[in-house]
Parts: C-alpha cells; sequence; structure tokens
C-alpha cells in the first residue's frame, strides 16, 4: 500500500487492485463465495472479543465528539448483535446465487435464440456513516453478485469497522479467493471520499449509505454512477378506518423500536375524523414512551404536545421526536407526503380496502405498506440477508438493495450458422 499521506495514490491503488480481483469474481463458482462468507461469519464468531475491544475505541471516540444517544446506538456493538451480523452472513450464503442466472429467454423467427442474464456490475464503491454492521452486508452482498468493493466507512467506526473486515478477508483467503474482492479504505482522511467519487476507470456504482450531507456531497460531486440512499423522512398514515389495537403497535414500533434507523417513523398523520379516538389514544402513547410529539396547531390541544415549526416537516430526527399533523383526508396526506416525503418507505393504517389501494395507487415512495410497522424497510426483513442501502431513486435498483439488485445483465445470443438478410 501507498503512503497513507498520497490518498490519490492509495485509492487508485485500491482501484486497480479491485477491478482485477472484479474479474476472478465474475466467474467464481457459487459454491466458493458461499464458503467465504460462511467462513467468515465463522470468524467474526470467533474473533468476537476483538470486535467488541474495538468497538469500545469507537464509542469513546463518538462519544468525546458528542454524538447523539441514538448515533451511538446505531455505532454499538454487543454479542447479540454481533451474533445478529454471523445470521446475516449465512443468510446471503445460503441464497441462491444471482450470477448467471437467467432473467428471460426467447427464440426469433431469424433462427436465434436470445437469452437475458444476470451478470455483475464490477466494482462497488459503499461510502457509509456510523453504522458498522454495514461491512458486513456490503462485503457479503458484494461478493454474493460477484462484484469487488471498495469499503469506506465512517471515522466513527474506523476500528470496528477494521476488525470485521479482517474477517470478511480471512473468509476470502480460506475459500481461496482474492482478498482484494473486499477492500476497506485504510484512512479516516475524507479526501478519500472526493477521490473515490471520481475513479471513473476503477468504480461502477457508488452506494452512499447515511444522512443527507453525505448523500448530497455523493450526488454534487460523484462522476461514478450512483445508487442514492436518502434519508428516511417516513410517514405513518392513520386512516378513519384504522384499527385502533393495529395503530397503536404499528406506530409505538415504528418510532422507538430503534429510532436511529432509516426505517425509523418520522411524521404522524391523522386522519381528522379518527383525531378524537385513535389519534389521541397513539399520541398519548407516544408522550408517555417518551417521545417527544411536534404537532399542528390542532394537535397542540393535547397536553404534552409541542409546537411544530415549518421545518418540522419533512425531518430526519433518527431520534425519540416525531412530527404529527391532522389531515382532512386520505389526499391531503398523500399530498403532504409528496410535498415532503424522501421517497423511502410510507405507512397507510386502515381497514379500508379502497384507502388502502389510493394509497398504494398514488404515492411512489420505494416501499409502502399497510397495517405494519415501518421498521421492517429492511433487506433482510425482506428476504434478501442483508442490505446494502435502501435506495430511493429511480434507476436500476430501487428499495432495499441486495445481491439481486447488484447485478446488471447481457445477452447471449446463439445462432447455427445465421445470418441476417
Amino acid at each position: 500500500m501507498n503512503d497513507l499521506s498520497d490518498i490519490p495514490s492509495v485509492m487508485h491503488e485500491l482501484g486497480r487492485r479491485a477491478r482485477a480481483a472484479a474479474a476472478d469474481l465474475a466467474f467464481a463458482p457459487a459454491e466458493v463465495k458461499r464458503a467465504a462468507l460462511e467462513a467468515a461469519a465463522d470468524a467474526l464468531a470467533a474473533h468476537e472479543a476483538e470486535v467488541l475491544e474495538a468497538n469500545a475505541q469507537d464509542l469513546a471516540f463518538a462519544r468525546d465528539k458528542g454524538l447523539s444517544d441514538a448515533m451511538i446506538d446505531r455505532l454499538t456493538l454487543d454479542g447479540s448483535r454481533i451474533a445478529g451480523i454471523c445470521d446475516s452472513l449465512r443468510a446471503v450464503a445460503a441464497q441462491d446465487d444471482p450470477v448467471g442466472a437467467t432473467i428471460a429467454e426467447w427464440d426469433r423467427p431469424t433462427g436465434l435464440h436470445i437469452r437475458r442474464v444476470r451478470t455483475p456490475l464490477g466494482v462497488v464503491g459503499v461510502i457509509y456513516e456510523s453504522r458498522p454492521n454495514v461491512t458486513a452486508d456490503a462485503g457479503a452482498l458484494c461478493l454474493k453478485s460477484g462484484n469487488a468493493v471498495i469499503l469506506r466507512g465512517g471515522s466513527e467506526s474506523f476500528h470496528t469497522s477494521s476488525a470485521i473486515h479482517k474477517c470478511l478477508v480471512e473468509g476470502l483467503k480460506s475459500a481461496g479467493l482474492p482478498e482484494d474482492a473486499i477492500q476497506l479504505v485504510p484512512t479516516r482522511d475524507r479526501a478519500a471520499v472526493s477521490e473515490m467519487l471520481t475513479m471513473t476507470q476503477h468504480i461502477d456504482v457508488i452506494v452512499p449509505r447515511g444522512g443527507k450531507g453525505l448523500v448530497s456531497l455523493v450526488q454534487r460531486e460523484a462522476r461514478v454512477p450512483v445508487f442514492a440512499h436518502l434519508e428516511g423522512i417516513v410517514h405513518i398514515y392513520l386512516d378513519a378506518a384504522a384499527d385502533p389495537v393495529k395503530a397503536l403497535d404499528v406506530v409505538m414500533n415504528a418510532k422507538t423500536r430503534r429510532t436511529g434507523i432509516c426505517g425509523a417513523a418520522e411524521c404522524l398523520l391523522i386522519h381528522r375524523d379518527a383525531l378524537d379516538t385513535i389519534g389521541q389514544g397513539v399520541v398519548r402513547a407516544l408522550i408517555d414512551a417518551g417521545v417527544e410529539v411536534r404537532g399542528d396547531a390542532t394537535l397542540q390541544a393535547i397536553e404534552g404536545v409541542q409546537a411544530a415549526a415549518d421545518d418540522d416537516w419533512g425531518r430526519e430526527y433518527l431520534d425519540m421526536i416525531i412530527a404529527a399533523r391532522v389531515v382532512d383526508d386520505i389526499d391531503a396526506a398523500i399530498g403532504h407526503i409528496r410535498t415532503y416525503g424522501s421517497s423511502h418507505t410510507e405507512c397507510i393504517v386502515t381497514e379500508d380496502d379502497a384507502a388502502a389501494a389510493r394509497f398504494f395507487e398514488r404515492l411512489d415512495s420505494a416501499i409502502l405498506m399497510r397495517n405494519a410497522s415501518t421498521q421492517f424497510a429492511d433487506g433482510g426483513e425482506f428476504g434478501m440477508g442483508a442490505e446494502i442501502g435502501i435506495a430511493t431513486g429511480k434507476m436500476h435498483a430501487r428499495g432495499p438493495v441486495g445481491a439481486e439488485q447488484l447485478t446488471s445483465f447481457k445477452y447471449l445470443v446463439e445462432g447455427d450458422g445465421t445470418t441476417r438478410a
């Protein structure tokens, strides 16, 4: 590796090595990739103590920087969370290999037989912030889909990500795959991010995973194509026909289970006809649970509700805070979401099939839910084993990005001495 003070040289060497590794991974047998991921999970379990020690260093660094409790929670690992990461690695390993799978095939009157098959993207660059599990998730999904990956974790998780990365490399080595298939940027220097964004000769796609500042920077400066993972400005709409028990369960879980993840609810919309019954009960339950409710003028009549400011609409708190507003009908709710949403995840709580159908039809967020907590907005919960992020754009990948979404396709065309007239 080059002198770490020479960031361009360091990054281009990473890119060169990743490109070479990608050439081998493109045709690596499915069973070899599976073995590498299973060995990585075994290594992570075996090195739990070292990973926790590294995590303690990062937590001390994060507290010195004054990170919020929610961000500290995102960064924190314990035995159960490491076990969860191991489970995700094994779940990705067990999935069908997407590379080479036939998407469609057909015959032409000319005698040609045409197949469209999945093929790796090549080299993926992942830029993420404090969640160290992304190191394992992104590494696993890229390997499963035959891609080499360059990981640039957040400065807060530097030691933890490095410890997890060593386990991934151990898995690669044990399976005889190139160690350069999963590389971690070895510096906290932010210049490494700027360099990644312009490495068009080495990187095929960039996946940013973090807050609005990071994603905006990537979208603004990247010359490499981007799978954008924007803010999780997640809305829950309580319809007039909402079931009160479901409404309470869904809202409380969506807001309070883990406030620092992108699927956490950030705005509650309440149909005016449900305000005096379901709405009041849910708002009071939130306040009793320690959530700061910032409401519109109508909701401020409920004791404990604070006044919402203009910038509370369309805001990702990642904390025990939620904005709340009363709407006249479902179309007003849809209009609010269209105005303030980030196209991530929205939920309607209703027993009215027509209302649910209208909500699903007229909103175009990546994930739309009915009567289910928005904390299910997660690739693992979708059966993908893990996710590299939730793409909120409309090109190529959308919603949870798993191994299949990290592939492109090519056409395989066969003839029998066939010529065109």
